[in-house]
């Protein structure tokens, strides 16, 4: 008896994990990422292990897409070279992965303005209110880039963090 009821209880909660749908949480076992290229112009974002493009996606930037990012507040997504420094598996856009902004030259800039140079800046998805903005206008995070919630999780999964990422008008 105590054989069969294990099993009905095993089988319970394997069919109960099963009903919780599939995992944000991808794994990925390809080439390395290496780099990380984002063209603001063109709204592109490439995936690089040396001259090889992984992947490629089309994304969304700060309201104020035009120009470096000045100071907390501008709408602005910052241009440069940083590194992939965080990972939030929590966050409100699904997953998002963060990029080292403010550099010490940005936190200088800002400063010289009498502004803060702001900081929690990353790739990540759209989560429920990026889905509405996205219908609106391509541009809509407050200085982030954004990819649709199925894309970050491939970037999640493909992109270590120490990553650089080169960030371009």
């Amino acid at each position: 008896m105590t054989g069969w009821l294990g099993r009905i209880v095993a089988l319970a909660i394997l069919l109960g994990l099963a009903a919780c749908g599939p995992s944000k949480f991808k794994t990925y076992s390809g080439p390395p990422v290496t780099q990380v290229v984002v063209n603001k112009g063109a709204r592109q974002m490439l995936l690089l292990n040396g001259n090889t493009v992984l992947k490629a996606y089309r994304i969304g930037l700060g309201n104020e897409p035009l120009g470096h990012k000045q100071f907390e507040g501008d709408g602005r997504t910052p241009e440069g070279l940083y590194y992939i420094d965080r990972r939030n598996p929590d966050s409100r856009y699904h997953l998002s992965i963060g990029i080292s902004y403010p550099n010490p030259h940005d936190a200088v800039r800002a400063a010289e303005l009498g502004r803060s140079a702001g900081s929690d800046i990353f790739i990540h998805g759209q989560g429920p209110e990026g889905r509405a903005l996205s219908k609106l206008r391509q541009d809509w995070t407050a200085g982030c880039i954004a990819v649709t919630d199925a894309e970050v999780e491939d970037v999640y999964a493909m992109v270590r963090d120490g990553t650089p990422i080169l960030i371009t008008p």
